[in-house]
């Protein structure tokens, strides 16, 4: 198993790297009018085989916000599988969080069910991310600004 101590040990940079390469898989498909039309197809077949449910009906304006979730989110993946920085690793962290906070609030509502093991990704990624900092920032004293 890989220690994480710091977000500059070259353990952590490869989580990085990783959380990207995983980001470019899942969301790439999303980028695009023509892809999502695929992927949504393909989920939703999935999902009924699996008795997990369907995706709505696409319509433009559901299209709209998944090619700009997906556009952002490959062009994101891409500067951290370049240039794998530690900030990038904590900015991250805290994206993943937030973004799991709202896939979890989706699957509250009734959400299309396969959400569920998108959502066990962002918290993994998020906690091996977010960990280090939070070690680090409790294991090292650091000034108070003034």
């Amino acid at each position: 198993m890989i220690r994480l101590s710091t977000p500059s040990h070259p353990g952590y940079l490869r989580v990085v790297r990783a959380s990207a390469w995983y980001d470019l898989v899942v969301t790439a498909g999303f980028a695009t009018p023509w892809t999502y039309a695929l992927l949504h197809r393909a989920l939703s077949s999935l999902g009924g085989a699996l008795g997990l449910g369907v995706l709505p009906a696409p319509d433009p304006v559901l299209t709209l916000y998944a090619n700009l979730m997906g556009s952002v989110v490959v062009v994101w993946a891409l500067l951290r599988i370049v240039r794998p920085l530690s900030v990038y690793g904590l900015a991250d962290g805290v994206a993943r969080t937030l973004f799991a906070m709202w896939q979890a609030y989706a699957l509250a509502h009734g959400a299309f069910r396969v959400l569920w093991l998108l959502l066990v990704a962002e918290v993994a990624f998020g906690v091996v991310q977010l960990v280090p900092w939070w070690r680090s920032r409790h294991t090292h004293k650091v000034a108070p600004l003034r």
